[in-house]
């Protein structure tokens, strides 16, 4: 693994906006950053990051199962004792998920480790399928990047694949801030996926959902909402004033409730309970859990934050990172602090993303702190040698 200073596209902006990339920069700062990527050798893909994320997605799938049949994994997990039976019975009947991201500590020497599963409301999902592709073939056509490289990436290709595994018998309902321009880039290339599949789409803002009086969600138009594909985190919807009519609501969400399960990061203990010393896994505790006591170097973390909010770093007896934000009610856990990708750029976090079950490409995000935030920047990679 290493970090390669490259020259930019002279146009890219330019095909950034041709192709409906709106949020290039964000925060006032650069968010794409085609002035490097990361190469890596098919070895160090193959080996280090595909073959790891599809064992850490098996292990999570059976942590969910055992869950789904204990009220007290459930408890642990977050759930909401209210909704537990909801979950566990869209576990049951299997509904169907299209994304995660697996987010790992990754050095190039010695195995990745996990740090949490964005299972979920992934975001990145524009940028690592699409435009770091398009990157990579105009790079090679420029003389950027060597001519024979590649990229582990087919993310696209299985997400119109597992959108086209659902049913068309009605139309695909998609949602999230329509305000937010991430979330609608993310949401808009969801919907073009779909699309290629074969689905008729819509776009309906979460704000705008509405209820009918049979108790079914419907759009601003009045349609009845059968499957709503979200970024709007579950652990929102258990707290929402309308959360407790989607159980009774008739409608299919992606992701399913199931998801709930594991886009929590109670899960970084349980699966180092289940499975000591994995390789990929870091040792990890519930803060309550007198072990956690034992960690001298550690991330203390809340069960659900996003950007890394609420995170502190803590080395050699002092917190040497703390991350503001609104997540710091609730539980917490620990987990041991480990060595992230480090250059003069800053620290880089690689992205692993799983479609259906299966491992399909990587994004990678930098940032000048080692607790990756929302002034991270996406930087996009090639195998080589």
């Amino acid at each position: 693994m290493r970090r390669l200073t490259v020259q930019p596209r002279p146009d890219w902006e330019t095909k950034a906006k041709a192709y409906g990339f709106h949020f290039t920069h964000m925060y006032g700062q650069i968010y794409w950053d085609e002035s490097a990527c990361f190469a890596f050798t098919l070895d160090e893909i193959e080996r280090d990051l595909e073959e790891p994320t599809n064992e850490l997605h098996a292990m999570c799938l059976a942590l969910a199962d055992d869950a789904s049949r204990d009220g007290r994994l459930l408890d642990l997990l977050g759930v909401p004792e209210a909704f537990q039976d909801y979950v566990a019975e869209t576990w049951r009947r299997r509904d169907p998920t299209i994304f995660g991201r697996f987010d790992l500590a990754y050095t190039g020497r010695g195995p990745a480790k996990l740090l949490e599963y964005n299972a979920d409301t992934p975001t990145g999902l524009y940028e690592a399928a699409f435009f770091q592709w398009q990157w990579m073939q105009d790079a090679r056509d420029l003389g950027i990047v060597p001519p024979g490289c590649d990229q582990f990436n087919s993310i696209q290709e299985k997400l119109i694949a597992a959108y086209d595994r659902l049913p068309k018998r009605s139309i695909l309902h998609f949602s999230g801030y329509g305000s937010d321009v991430e979330d609608a880039g993310t949401l808009s290339y969801m919907m073009d996926c779909a699309s290629q599949a074969g689905h008729a789409v819509a776009f309906v803002d979460i704000r705008e959902i509405g209820c009918d009086a049979l108790g079914r969600f419907t759009d601003r138009h009045d349609r009845v909402i059968d499957v709503l594909s979200n970024l709007y985190p579950w652990e929102w919807f258990f707290e929402d004033e309308y959360g407790p009519l989607i159980p009774r609501s008739g409608i299919r969400m992606i992701e399913p409730a199931w998801k709930a399960m594991l886009s929590t990061k109670a899960i970084l203990p349980l699966l180092w309970e289940r499975h000591p010393g994995h390789p990929n896994l870091l040792e990890a505790y519930f803060e309550e859990d007198p072990c956690s006591r034992g960690l001298r170097d550690y991330a203390r973390k809340p069960l659900f934050s996003r950007e890394g909010a609420n995170i502190t770093l803590h080395r050699d007896g002092r917190d040497v990172e703390t991350v503001d934000g609104p997540y710091g009610d609730g539980r917490w856990v620990r987990q041991a602090a480990t060595d992230l990708f480090r250059s003069a750029n800053g620290y880089a976090v690689v992205g692993s993303w799983v479609v259906g079950d299966e491992a399909c490409g990587i994004g990678i995000r930098e940032d000048s702190c080692p607790v990756t935030m929302n002034l991270s920047r996406f930087v996009p990679h090639i195998i080589a040698g």
